[in-house]
């Protein structure tokens, strides 16, 4: 689903690669428009009916905002992995 928030703040080249099976890394770049002080967090689950997991180790980048994510001991079926990247701002929704 897309949830409202300002034009041009939503995450940009999203990505994930498995590592050694277990290891996945998430990377992303900020909305062009994105106030200076968002942050960004990021959930993933298996299935629909799995519990969602919040990101165990942020990558930070020089500001420290929230672009990346290291899971460690991961298990991904064959079933489809979903995926979400909430931000929040204290100058925009």
């Amino acid at each position: 689903p897309v949830f409202a928030g300002m034009n041009g703040s939503a995450i940009e080249n999203f990505s994930c690669v498995i590592y050694n099976i277990f290891l996945m890394n998430c990377t992303w770049q900020a909305g062009r428009d994105a106030p200076a002080d968002t942050q960004y967090f990021l959930y993933w689950q298996n299935s629909r009916d799995d519990e969602e997991m919040e990101c165990e180790l942020y990558i930070k980048d020089e500001n420290c905002r929230n672009m990346g994510c290291i899971f460690q001991n991961v298990t991904i079926g064959t079933e489809k992995a979903y995926f979400l990247v909430n931000g929040s701002s204290k100058d925009s929704l």
